[in-house]
């Protein structure tokens, strides 16, 4: 069912209390954190998509792989840095291999980079930058040249997809020939899956499953194919100071289990067209959620209906599209999740106020890039807490595992695609082509190996 309004343009594991959001944008690039006093008084912005025993199904054996058993002695690489804001990131040679500290750490090649539009945003608007000059980059896929001390689950040569949430470490950015990674935020790629398409996912992924995960309480264990965690159990499982204080109140007390999501619930994606919000509709349809859309349905409505969406509603007209999401769900929305800011955020929060009318039961919508000014009586807005994926190992290596078994069983599709040219010196014209809003659906990825 979608509104028939006016023509629309194109944008862009293993294994009570109303909370203030910042944006994933900001959330990858946050503030310096304030002292504990105030962030229970101010929001952390600004910054920057039948409940059964699920049966695992056959896993692929993967090819082992073989490298020559020599020693990496590289010492220096190419790198792009950031002296000042405002400034374009520059080619620089002879820069250090960055060194492993840590026994999970290990040192891998870049070929390809996934461009976010934080990488552009940073420098441009002052938005969270560390010490610099800096690196950026938050995805990458490449190859292990020196594995972890300690026992792992990665070799080298083995082909990888990494996902940089700790960008305050110039060690682990994307913009550079060799990137440090922790092994419990990388993962493994099957052999059908190429290092392009992979290099887009990492951030996407990790916020859509840490929105759906720990914000609105979905258990992934539950999941029709590969089992996923349950990602509010595995934070509740950890010591409360074992996360940075500026994330503790999203993972410890914003939700509990019994509330969270499950199979047979409507979950509303404003923005579902986004890469966190592909991956968002493709893992609430894995646990049994009931998706609507809410796009541009002219321009990604085919897309969405191959991700499983259940409902396309046109945002183009965004009071009808308010009319038939409150409709369909009866008036009894309690799970929201908004890709494109604080406006349709707070028509979604309006949907789902009447949801929380008379009932026990809390309303949550997460907001990835924004989220109204202006608290809603049952509706808990929430932020993703992104630092969980690197300072957990816990939380980090159980979606890597996971997303390996995911795209190993084709149970999730990688976004589409657009190859820049030009290594790391093109990466400055291929973030020109995000700013000018050039490039509506494909993700950028720049191959950067000779």
């Amino acid at each position: 069912m979608t509104s028939t309004s006016s023509k629309c343009t194109r944008s862009g594991f293993r294994s009570d209390e109303i909370y203030k959001s910042q944006s994933i944008e900001q959330s990858l690039t946050p503030p310096e954190t304030p002292p504990y006093d105030k962030i229970a008084t101010q929001p952390l912005h600004p910054w920057p998509e039948p409940e059964t025993a699920p049966v695992e199904n056959a896993v692929r054996k993967r090819r082992k792989t073989l490298v020559e058993d020599v020693e990496f002695n590289i010492t220096h690489q190419e790198v792009l840095l950031l002296h000042a804001p405002k400034q374009r990131y520059e080619h620089t040679k002879q820069q250090p291999i960055p060194d492993l500290k840590t026994d999970r750490e290990m040192l891998v090649e870049v070929e390809v980079v996934g461009l976010n539009p934080i990488d552009w945003k940073a420098p441009d608007f002052g938005w969270g930058l560390p010490a610099l000059p800096c690196i950026s980059g938050r995805d990458l896929a490449g190859k292990v040249v020196k594995k972890p001390k300690s026992k792992s689950r990665f070799d080298r040569g083995d082909n990888i997809m990494a996902i940089s949430t700790d960008y305050r470490d110039n060690r682990k950015a994307a913009y550079q020939q060799y990137a440090v990674v922790s092994d419990f935020n990388a993962c493994r790629l099957p052999d059908h899956v190429k290092s392009t398409d992979a290099a887009p996912l990492g951030v996407a992924f990790v916020a859509a499953a840490l929105a759906l995960g720990i914000c609105m309480g979905v258990d992934f264990g539950r999941c029709s194919g590969a089992r996923g965690p349950n990602l509010l159990r595995t934070v509740h499982s950890l010591p409360r100071d074992a996360l940075p204080k500026d994330i503790q109140k999203e993972c410890f007390d914003s939700i509990t289990e019994s509330d969270g999501a499950k199979s047979g619930d409507w979950i509303a994606i404003w923005g579902g067209s986004s890469a966190s919000g592909c991956c968002a509709v493709q893992l609430a349809k894995l646990v049994g959620l009931k998706v609507i859309a809410i796009i541009d349905v002219a321009c990604n409505g085919e897309r969405m209906l191959k991700h499983g969406a259940d409902l396309l509603v046109d945002r183009c007209d965004p009071d009808r599209a308010v009319e038939i999401v409150k409709g369909i769900t009866k008036g009894k929305l309690r799970f929201g999740l908004d890709t494109r800011g604080k406006d349709s955020a707070k028509l979604l929060a309006s949907v789902m106020q009447s949801a929380s009318e008379g009932s026990e039961s809390r309303a949550h919508l997460v907001g990835l890039v924004g989220i109204p000014k202006e608290p809603i009586d049952g509706v808990v807005y929430h932020s993703v807490p992104i630092k969980s994926f690197h300072e957990a190992p816990a939380v980090g290596e159980g979606l890597t595992i996971w997303l390996e078994k995911l795209l190993d069983q084709n149970l999730l599709h990688t976004p589409d695609i657009e190859v820049a040219a030009g290594g790391l010196e093109g990466i400055n014209a291929a973030l020109d082509r995000l700013r000018d809003g050039s490039v509506n659906g494909p993700r950028i990825v720049v191959p950067i190996k000779v």
